[in-house]
C-alpha cells in the first residue's frame, strides 16, 4: 500500500468516526415515530385489552407491550404510573403481555396477573408484580407460589384463581398478547405504540413530549 493510499484512507476513517461521533451527540432526544407499514389498529389494542386508564375521548392511545420479570420494565413503571396521573381522562393506557422467553417466571407473572384481572383486578396486580419484582425477578425457581400469595393479599376468590391459572383459556389470552406483539414487530420489552405508531423514548421526558404533541398541545 502506498503512502498516499495510506494517508486517504486514514482521512476516510477519521471523517466517518467523525461523523458517527456527531450523528450520536446531536441524536433527537424527542421519541421518534417508527415506521409501521400494515399494522392493524385492531393489532395493538383487542376489545379485551387491559386498559389501565381511559380517555372517554379516545382520541390518544398509549399502548405497552410488558414483561413483569423485566428489569427494564420494571424501570419504567414508575414513569408510566406517573404520566397515568397527569393525563387522566385525556390519554387512554393499555398494558399488553409479552413475556420474553428467557425470563423464567414472566409467562407465571403474566398467568397471574391474568386470573386475577378475570376477578376485576387487574390494577392492583400489575402493580404488586413491578413494585415486588426485585424479590423474585431473575430467578429459575418457580415463583407461581409467591404470584398466588399476592392474590391471595389482594383478597380475591382463591377457589377461581386456581381454576384461572389452571385453565389453557388464561395462557392463551396471554399468548394472543405476544401474537400481537410479533405481528406489530415487537422484538423487546418495554415496547410503547402512541396512536398506532412506534416510539423510541429515552426518558420520561420523551414520552411526555410525544403525549402532548398527540393531543395537539
Amino acid at each position: 500500500m502506498t503512502k498516499n493510499l495510506k494517508a486517504t484512507l486514514t482521512v476516510v476513517l477519521v471523517a466517518a468516526g467523525l461523523l458517527a461521533f456527531l450523528l450520536l451527540v446531536n441524536r433527537p432526544s424527542t421519541p421518534q415515530p417508527v415506521a409501521q407499514s400494515g399494522v392493524p389498529a385492531d393489532v395493538l389494542v383487542r376489545e379485551d385489552s387491559h386498559r389501565l386508564s381511559t380517555a372517554p375521548d379516545g382520541r390518544v392511545t398509549l399502548v405497552e407491550f410488558l414483561d413483569f420479570e423485566c428489569e427494564s420494565c420494571r424501570a419504567a413503571y414508575p414513569a408510566v404510573e406517573q404520566l397515568r396521573a397527569e393525563y387522566d381522562g385525556r390519554v387512554t393506557f393499555v398494558a399488553r403481555y409479552f413475556p420474553i422467553p428467557s425470563h423464567s417466571n414472566a409467562q407465571n407473572a403474566a398467568i397471574a396477573v391474568e386470573a386475577a384481572a378475570q376477578q376485576g383486578r387487574f390494577d392492583e396486580m400489575y402493580r404488586l408484580m413491578f413494585e415486588t419484582q426485585s424479590t423474585w425477578g431473575e430467578q429459575q425457581v418457580s415463583h407461581a407460589a409467591t404470584f398466588r400469595q399476592f392474590a391471595a393479599d389482594l383478597g380475591v376468590d382463591m377457589a377461581a384463581y386456581d381454576r384461572a391459572v389452571a385453565d389453557p383459556a388464561t395462557l392463551e389470552r396471554v399468548r394472543a398478547d405476544q401474537r400481537d406483539g410479533h405481528a406489530a414487530g415487537v422484538q423487546g420489552t418495554p415496547t410503547f405504540f402512541l396512536n398506532g405508531q412506534r416510539l423510541d423514548p429515552r426518558s420520561i421526558a420523551d414520552l411526555r413530549t410525544a403525549l402532548d404533541q398527540a393531543l395537539g398541545q
